[in-house]
């Protein structure tokens, strides 16, 4: 059986007829038009078929098959849509889903350990690594996901290479 990946969360509840309001954690938010059906968090029994999509603001409104009032869309509050990892969209090179880069070892180019990447923080300008400190558990760094400081990415390695300047990391 294969992996799933969240591809978005219900949020809130849109209008009386049941519709929900899902913040999509994808940057291609009109990637729900290319799907079917979506599971409810974990649960592979509980699978879901997309009857409408449209956009409001940064959230995707979908009307769910089975979902017909503003009660029951209720009880779907925070939880997360999940497709199967086989299904994602084809990236293009250099693009890296977050789950998989969650977890990765990262090293400067100069072979030294910085820490693992626990969260990727996504900007307007350009993403951030935040990066757990192995010193500090309390501290985290974090480092411009741009080619000046990204120099290798392997998901099937595990790990990150990246240039460090200084004052980069305090």
């Amino acid at each position: 059986m294969s992996e799933l990946l969240k591809v978005g969360q219900i949020v809130n509840v849109q209008g009386i007829l049941g519709e929900v309001r899902v913040y999509p954690l994808t940057d291609y938010k009109e990637r729900f038009e290319e799907l079917d059906w979506v599971y409810i968090n974990e649960n592979r029994e509980e699978k879901m078929y997309i009857e409408k999509v449209r956009y409001k603001n940064n959230l995707v409104l979908l009307k769910l098959k089975g979902i017909n009032d503003r009660n029951t869309a209720e009880e779907y509050r925070q939880k997360y849509l999940m497709i199967e990892k086989e299904n994602k969209r084809e990236l293009p090179e250099d693009t890296y889903l977050i789950v998989d880069l969650i977890g990765l070892r990262v090293y400067s180019t100069e072979e030294v350990f910085i820490g693992s990447i626990k969260n990727v923080i996504q900007n307007a300008g350009h993403d951030l690594y935040e990066i757990a400190d192995p010193k500090n558990p309390k501290k985290s760094i974090f480092i411009p996901v741009v080619g000046e400081f990204i120099k290798e990415v392997s998901i099937e390695k595990g790990f990150v290479v990246v240039k460090l300047i200084e004052g980069l990391i305090e």
